[in-house]
């Protein structure tokens, strides 16, 4: 039962860790220190998404899955959580380079925002 319960908590972490990376960004905008936390966590969500890479918490999660005589998973935890969410067919190399793209993009807009507001904060006043 422990290892089930540890196993559904690195599934929790795993989403909020990916919920961080997507929308950090506009965490910024409150709390400025936030920015360099989060410039870390997205390069690692880029290295992930374009490298085809698996995070180390999927691999934690099946071993926990495994402990509590459960069965684990196959492929990434976008691939076994998301993917009939996001690609019903499957997500393909081609399908995580537009998730990669998309979640670059989302976050340049995120943080030109928070650099203009920062900007004009900075100006001395005519």
């Amino acid at each position: 039962m422990a290892y089930r319960l540890l196993a559904d908590g690195v599934v929790a972490l795993h989403c909020a860790f990916i919920a961080f990376v997507v929308l950090g960004g506009f965490l910024t905008w409150r709390w400025r220190r936030v920015a360099w936390v989060h410039l870390v966590a997205l390069g690692w969500g880029l290295w992930i998404l374009a490298s085809g890479a698996l995070c180390p918490l999927t691999p934690l999660e099946n071993s926990l899955r495994r402990a509590a005589g459960e069965r684990g998973f196959t492929g990434g935890f976008i691939e076994h959580y998301l993917t009939a969410i996001i690609y019903p067919a499957g997500l393909t190399r081609e399908a995580q380079w537009v998730l990669a793209s998309g979640l670059l993009v989302l976050n340049f807009a995120a943080y030109a925002v928070f650099w203009t507001r920062r900007s004009s904060r900075n100006r001395p006043a005519p």
